[in-house]
């Protein structure tokens, strides 16, 4: 049975060509990028090459903005705590409802140290709410943080906009930007958003799991979060990951050449699995019907039903979807993404993600549109909601 993939907002594949550019770092150029000998010299060039890349896929101002990490969570635990450690006498701080758990358990866990934090909203589309983050930024907001894209809807927030909104009310306020859903699906560029710091991590766009990236713009001073060693500038101790820095380099070129192939044929296999679903399954509801979502991702609501087993019986036919953000699988409670949303309690426990990526094939999706009318019948029938299925089915004909 060949696996269909289309959960690429959990992980990805790793490319072919990263990993060609990766394996020389296991075996012939294993030397530590920090040692002075000859023999170091090409891993040492490894990485400040990488960083050249990084920097022109974020269009940073110059390499030194740019520090290597282990994932998204350590991007962002290193932007937000690093940005607060230097401002001890500033205690309010600005987030989401609707953020990653890397970010939200993190200003929960701020909340519990002394830290004022209000949480903006979004409307039923996952639109954020800028009146309301507007007249939450004062005199003492040290921090917003507000993630590119989401995880779980692909709704891209309009951080230009918002870094307008937040220098217009006060200009010593910092910006993170969770930007891990939006690399490689969307340009991204640094100088043009106005952020002060952006994380992303490798894995979500052809990179292997374990290596990220923390954009700090020159005019930002932040504290380590891990100490020890000189590397990183002192920002990030620690002995550089030579073969993964190339890694997500080598990724981060591929995206650049694909990012038109990401933006209009990944897009038209979504809309045409979204389209399909929606056309051929009566109780079923896009959650968010807005055009600026990133080009990969759908979540799509089936009445009446759970999304675990609508996973499950995808599973047996060897197609992986998911119902949420992969941090919170196994977890009971619906997504506080679809909850902050005012997705219907009739939809938010069979609410189900798609995410695809620039390997997903036509045949694949014609597939998933075969079967999945199937399953969700099968389902169905065996729901305690016969009634209310009953009028839904009347209703929309």
């Amino acid at each position: 049975m060949d696996l269909i993939y289309l959960d690429n907002n959990a992980t990805t594949k790793v490319a072919p060509e990263v990993l060609e550019v990766m394996l020389p770092y296991f075996k012939e150029e294993y030397a530590n990028p920090s040692s002075i000998y000859e023999f170091a010299k090409k891993a040492n060039h490894t990485v400040r090459d990488s960083r050249g890349v990084i920097k022109d896929f974020l269009n940073a101002a110059n390499e030194k903005e740019i520090l290597f990490t282990s994932c998204g969570s350590e991007s962002a635990n290193t932007a937000i705590r690093g940005v607060l450690n230097m401002n001890k006498n500033k205690r309010h701080i600005i987030t989401t409802k609707v953020e990653h758990p890397c970010v939200l358990n993190l200003y929960q866990t701020l909340e519990k140290e002394g830290y004022k934090v209000d949480y903006i909203g979004v409307n039923s589309n996952g639109e954020l709410d800028l009146a309301q983050l507007e007249e939450a930024i004062n005199y003492d907001t040290a921090l917003v943080s507000i993630m590119y894209a989401n995880n779980e809807t692909g709704v891209i927030y309009p951080i230009e906009k918002i870094s307008e909104i937040i220098k217009s009310k006060n200009k010593e306020t910092k910006f993170f930007v969770d930007a891990v859903q939006a690399a490689g699906k969307i340009p991204i560029d640094v100088q043009a958003l106005g952020v002060d710091l952006l994380g992303i991590s490798g894995h979500k766009f052809h990179a292997p799991k374990g290596v990220g990236v923390l954009y700090v713009n020159s005019k930002t001073l932040i504290t380590p979060l891990i100490i020890g060693g000189h590397q990183e500038r002192g920002k990030r101790a620690g002995t550089e990951n030579v073969p993964y820095i190339a890694g997500i380099a080598k990724a981060a070129e591929l995206a650049m050449d694909s990012m038109n192939y990401e933006l209009t044929e990944v897009k038209r296999l979504r809309d045409k699995l979204e389209s399909g679903i929606i056309k051929n399954i009566f109780n079923s509801r896009i959650n968010t019907s807005i055009s600026n979502r990133v080009p990969n991702t759908t979540n799509i609501g089936f009445e009446y039903i759970e999304g675990e087993l609508i996973l499950l019986h995808l599973s047996d036919l060897g197609i992986c979807a998911s119902s949420g953000s992969a941090c919170t699988s196994g977890s009971l409670e619906p997504s506080h993404v679809l909850r902050a949303m005012n997705v219907p309690f009739t939809a938010i426990h069979g609410s189900i993600r798609w995410s695809l990526s620039r390997y997903t094939k036509e045949s694949e999706i014609d597939y998933v549109l075969k079967v999945l009318p199937g399953i969700i019948d099968k389902i169905t029938a065996l729901s305690p909601y016969q009634d209310e299925l009953a009028n839904l089915k009347r209703l929309r004909g």
